[in-house]
């Protein structure tokens, strides 16, 4: 039994994929990501301190994990839903180890250092979307006045 967690924190390394049979039944697919969760605070100047953090491996069971294995790249910022428990073996020499691991049940790329989105084909129902060249974000509001933006 473990405990459930939400931390967000960034991919330490390329991601690992594997796919598992196990007899006769449906494969499984595996995603394993590295992640360093960070505990950052802002002060009240607007700068962050680093408080410390801690690595954690995530292992995603999900059946598309072959195609988020190509998505995830070292540095992207990720939220990981999921729990958290004690991973725990025998090294070489017989003596016990345990490290942090993640059995996530959700993550989420966030858009920290993200510079462009694509869209590829739908797959499944056999409709696509035409893919666009990328258009530039709107730009953001020039005031803080946003009293004309709420409803009478």
């Amino acid at each position: 039994m473990g405990t459930a967690v939400v931390w967000e924190g960034n991919i330490g390394s390329d991601p690992e994929y594997r796919k598992i049979q196990k007899g006769n039944n449906e494969p499984r697919h595996l995603l394993r990501l590295n992640v360093y969760f960070d505990r950052s605070i802002r002060l009240a100047d607007g700068s962050y301190e680093d408080r410390g953090g801690f690595w954690a491996n995530v292992e995603w069971w999900h059946q598309d994990a072959e195609s988020y294995s190509s998505l995830f790249q070292k540095g992207m910022r990720v939220l990981v839903d999921g729990v958290a428990v004690m991973d725990r073996w025998k090294d070489a020499n017989g003596l016990e180890q345990a490290a942090l691991k993640l059995e996530a049940s959700r993550v989420a790329i966030l858009p920290h250092r993200l510079v462009s989105v694509e869209l590829g084909q739908r797959s499944g129902n056999g409709q696509a979307r035409q893919s666009t060249a990328p258009q530039p974000a709107p730009a953001a509001p020039t005031s803080d006045d946003f009293d004309d933006d709420i409803p009478c």
